[in-house]
């Protein structure tokens, strides 16, 4: 029997979110440095590369700033508060978002029966995207993809094909909303939603 999907947030918009939250309650304020990349991961039990993402989310939301061999500093007390209300904002979405995925792990094994005419589906995609346009597509990332460990934002995605990814499904986990920083790897499911011509589109900027 397959293991079933386990469906969750990226750990770097985890970590993100933990040191915005310890700076709105003040075990950090501005103008501060906090542990450098190394230890973070070693803190959080990560990779160095997640916790560079980490930091990246903060730096592009101007709540610290980042400066080689300077370290991490936080710069903003301002925006790691409107940060955290966003999150909170949410929440009744995410508790129905973790309701939605419960009920699609439970629905997993029964998914994978129906494999074959999934496939179907999504090759005569076309003619229902008339009638909805969020009727998903899917593709399987293979050795041959150039854009192997890089992430979403950075190979501009939807700039380049029209498609907005919806999930992203690693080994017997499936990353919902992953986000700008979720990287691309060989033996990757990508779901993504758009109009007709994006699965050609997709295919071709992937090289598959």
């Amino acid at each position: 029997m397959e293991k079933k999907i386990q469906i969750k947030q990226p750990k770097y918009q985890v970590i993100a979110e933990d040191i915005a939250a310890k700076i709105v309650e003040k075990k950090y304020i501005v103008g501060e440095k906090i542990y450098a990349r190394s230890s973070l991961a070693s803190q959080y039990n990560v990779s160095s590369e997640t916790a560079r993402r980490a930091i990246a989310v903060l730096q592009d939301l101007n709540i610290v700033e980042a400066t080689k061999g300077s370290g991490v500093v936080i710069v903003s007390y301002e925006n790691a508060a409107k940060y955290i209300q966003r999150l909170q904002g949410v929440k009744s979405i995410r508790d129905l978002q973790k309701q939605l995925t419960d009920s699609i792990g439970r629905q997993i094994d029964e998914l994978n029966n129906f494999q074959e005419t999934l496939v179907e589906m999504v090759n005569r995609t076309s003619r229902y995207q008339s009638i909805n346009p969020f009727v998903p597509f899917q593709i399987d990332i293979t050795e041959q993809c150039p854009y192997l460990s890089k992430n979403i934002g950075e190979i501009n995605f939807w700039q380049q094909t029209g498609a907005t990814i919806i999930g992203i499904k690693k080994d017997h986990e499936l990353i919902v909303s992953p986000g700008p920083y979720a990287t691309i790897s060989a033996g990757d499911t990508l779901f993504f939603i758009g109009k007709d011509e994006c699965y050609s589109n997709v295919k071709h900027f992937l090289q598959l």
